[in-house]
């Protein structure tokens, strides 16, 4: 694991995520071959259907998940993320969107989330469990804030299982994806070689069948797994329990 993320995973967020706000949904779209977008639409087609009312969204980023979850429901959504400058572009797409009675955007760790137990109605989060130091605590903490019988879903990228496009993938994320950044500018530079080697490192340390575990541990049943795109992504799901 890089010592930066190690000592110090939010800070590391942080800093890696400050300069690209502007760029981030291209970013996204870019590191994911142009399937970002429809992995988001299942994870979000996994809470949508219980009609919440209030959810949040950790990991808001500039607020993607967040905007969707608006247009697919009539609830109100908190979006959270720890990275000030991805806020405010998020913000400023809020407001173009006409959404801002609906969203709210707060800075905050999704280890220590600042609201009381059973507070939302559903709980979606991206990208989020690798720049933290504890993924079982924060699991814990993220179904702290649901209310029982609630479903919470979650996107990340993932390794392809099958060994010919795992060889494609280590390449692309090797090779191709820092070479772009590279021409895109330092900051995409510096993401683009950062993402493949941190994405392989937390699967040796936290398989899907350890993650399984974990959501069950904090709490969660029904928990489900999509491999999206030949392995590339990955979508979680499950149901708080009921007491």
């Amino acid at each position: 694991m890089d010592a930066r993320l190690r000592d110090d995973p939010n800070r590391f967020a942080q800093r890696l995520f400050t300069g690209l706000p502007r760029h981030y949904d291209f970013l996204e779209e870019t590191l994911s071959l142009g399937q970002n977008r429809r992995w988001r639409r299942a994870m979000v087609d996994a809470v949508v259907g219980d009609h919440p009312t209030r959810v949040l969204d950790v990991a808001t980023g500039t607020a993607g998940v967040a905007l969707q979850l608006t247009r697919r429901t009539n609830a109100s959504v908190v979006g959270l993320d720890v990275t000030p400058a991805m806020l405010q572009r998020g913000r400023e797409r809020v407001r173009a969107d006409g959404a801002a009675e609906r969203v709210a955007l707060v800075a905050g760790r999704a280890e220590q989330l600042p609201f009381p137990d059973a507070s939302f109605d559903a709980l979606t989060f991206t990208y989020l469990l690798r720049y933290v130091a504890d993924p079982a605590a924060t699991l814990r903490e993220l179904v702290r804030v649901l209310r029982p019988g609630a479903p919470m879903a979650s996107l990340e990228f993932f390794v392809p299982p099958r060994r010919f496009w795992r060889f494609w993938w280590w390449g692309y994320t090797r090779l191709v994806l820092p070479a772009a950044g590279a021409l895109a500018g330092r900051d995409w530079w510096r993401v683009g070689r950062f993402l493949g080697p941190n994405i392989d490192e937390h699967y040796r340390r936290h398989p899907i069948r350890w993650t399984v575990e974990a959501w069950r541990e904090a709490g969660m049943t029904d928990v489900m797994v999509r491999t999206m795109s030949l392995g590339g992504g990955l979508v979680m799901w499950g149901t708080k329990a009921k007491v």
